[in-house]
């Protein structure tokens, strides 16, 4: 594929394909070391597709989709693939900012212990709170408001700082299979394995002092970043629609060069039915990441004394969904995979106090690095869809991560740099481990560049949680 510099930060291709990345040269150098671009490239062939398919500077390579591949369909007839959200249904980041400063608290190591006692991880590990039928129904119809108003696992305000409100309309239970339901129902509160973690951190650095007043965030504050999604819930009705859509192609003329892109028109009955129970599984990450919020409150309540309504939630961001909006004034089906949205002042889906500065987006490094708070800007919609990526991206496959770290040595090495590590497994440790990812300040210099999302403080790790 031959790619096109538009300016320091976007490549294009050349011809009749319609792709974009947003890259410097170091990060467009690795991107071209899997077939993620390949990838890419293929999902210009879905029926419907407006505009470019977009790779974020964190891009590699996925299920039929690269991870932080960004693609939007022409709503109502054109095509919703699930390749092009994801298994881990609105897998997703939230922060929570405290009324603490690190002064103020001599060692961390006990909270974070705590957190590891409170905060089941691994994967198929469940948690205390277990749904019965009409519980399940409630949460993949109501998100949210469900757990905080009816379950009393957070605070109404909460609601205002999560996108979408924590719940989507469109969600439909029915369409969720028993054994979607059977997966998840001891899963809320729960982190998963592979990349989720749980990270006390500290803001070591403000770059835009307006956007983190607004933001609530200031120097030397205690932070903790959230990142976990849907859990066995969402992979099932990922894994039951795929299929439903890899048989339903030919009755609609529908054929692309990866079955992994299996898709159908969003207003066909197997469109309408993944689009309900895509929506029903975001609800429930939306309510795991809630519940998590419950049990962090707790934790710093019980260690510190600290009151619950001091524990603030920024915002909550999702990735790994499709969502319908309306861009350049007509209304699309936007996949992002391993991206989320970048909103600007000017969108009325923010709550009010961020409409001035922008929404808020969280850049996640890799454990031992920094992670990045960023303000959406309104100029992302024609850049890149209103998207912007959702972390460092990986640079090297898990198996070859543990080839090359000693788990042991990685912990050991974390916690020679004041970084409190809890994860069980030495072998999991080594899958996350920074040398496995893209560098995370290059990458947010790239989406501030290309003018998407301007920096508002960089936060750094003291205390990991990993599954």
């Amino acid at each position: 594929m031959e790619l096109e510099r538009l300016s320091d930060v976007v490549y294009q291709t050349t011809g009749a394909t319609r792709v974009r990345v947003l890259a410097d040269e170091v990060l467009i150098e690795q991107i071209k070391n899997d077939h993620s671009l390949v990838q890419l490239m293929n999902v210009t062939s879905l029926p419907g597709l407006v505009g470019t398919a977009i790779g974020m500077p964190d891009m590699h390579e996925g299920y039929g989709f690269p991870v932080g591949g960004v693609a939007a369909t022409l709503a109502p007839d054109g095509a919703i693939s699930p390749g092009g959200i994801g298994f881990d249904i609105n897998c997703g980041v939230r922060l929570l900012a405290t009324g603490l400063e690190r002064a103020e608290i001599e060692t961390i190591e006990p909270i974070v212990h705590e957190l590891s006692r409170s905060v089941p991880t691994g994967y198929g590990r469940g948690g205390r709170v277990v749904l019965d039928g009409s519980e399940m129904e409630r949460v993949l119809r109501e998100g949210c408001r469900y757990i905080i108003e009816s379950r009393g696992l957070g605070r109404p305000e909460d609601l205002s700082f999560i996108e979408s409100n924590g719940s989507l309309p469109e969600a439909d239970g029915a369409a969720v299979s028993h054994r979607a339901r059977e997966r998840g129902h001891d899963q809320l509160g729960t982190l998963g394995g592979g990349n989720h973690f749980l990270e006390v951190q500290v803001v070591e650095e403000i770059f835009d002092e307006t956007a983190a007043r607004a933001f609530g965030l200031s120097r030397g504050q205690i932070t903790v970043l959230i990142h976990t999604g849907s859990r066995g819930l969402g992979h099932q009705v990922c894994s039951d629609h795929v299929r439903v859509m890899d048989e339903a192609m030919p009755r609609y003329g529908i054929s692309v060069p990866d079955r992994q892109l299996a898709c159908v028109p969003l207003s066909s009955p197997e469109g309408r039915a993944y689009f309900g129970a895509m929506c029903a599984a975001a609800n429930f990450a939306w309510s795991n990441r809630q519940v998590l919020t419950h049990r962090v409150r707790e934790v710093f309540g019980r260690k510190v004394g600290l009151h619950p309504d001091r524990i603030r939630v920024v915002y909550d961001v999702a990735h790994n969904i499709a969502k319908l909006e309306t861009i350049e004034g007509r209304r699309v089906c936007v996949h992002r995979k391993g991206a989320t949205r970048a909103f600007g002042p000017s969108s009325a889906e923010l709550p009010p106090q961020y409409r001035e500065v922008g929404q808020p987006i969280f850049i996640p490094g890799s454990m031992g690095t920094a992670s990045f708070v960023l303000a959406g800007t309104d100029a992302a919609q024609g850049v890149s869809l209103a998207s912007t990526c959702h972390g460092a991206g990986r640079a090297m496959s898990r198996g070859a991560a543990k080839r090359a770290v000693v788990g042991a040595e990685l912990r050991r090495q974390l916690e020679a740099r004041g970084i409190v590590v809890r994860c069980p497994s030495n072998a999991e440790l080594a899958e996350e481990a920074p040398v496995a990812y893209k560098d995370v300040e290059r990458v947010v210099d790239v989406v501030v560049r290309a003018g998407v999302a301007r920096r508002v403080a960089r936060l750094v790790p003291i205390g990991v949680l990993k599954g």
